[in-house]
């Protein structure tokens, strides 16, 4: 009996196939292969927001203290809200092994 698996392959879709649930790092957790994470420094931090909307995994989010931090779950470690933070706040470590 030949195997059918239930899903086909890409080459199978016909042209203008929709894609109803996209690839997201929140369906799994992506952030243990991650080699540096975003820490910040909350004395220079003038809560913005920006790096909260350039994290590609929207993986930062606003505290109940009112600071932004990453949810090293996700975080893949892109270093984008390092480059967009305006007021150099957050900073890059080395993750330890």
């Amino acid at each position: 009996m030949k195997y059918q698996n239930p899903k086909p392959k890409w080459s199978e879709l016909e042209t203008g196939t929709a894609i109803l649930t996209p690839g997201s790092a929140r369906a799994t957790h992506t952030g243990e292969w991650r080699s540096s994470r975003p820490v910040w420094n909350d004395e220079h931090c003038v809560q913005c927001g920006v790096c909260v909307i350039f994290c590609p995994e929207g993986c930062i989010a606003f505290q109940a203290d009112g600071y932004p931090k990453a949810d090293l779950d996700y975080c893949k470690g892109c270093g984008i809200c390092v480059q967009e933070c305006p007021t150099t706040s957050i900073a890059m470590q080395d993750e330890e092994e």
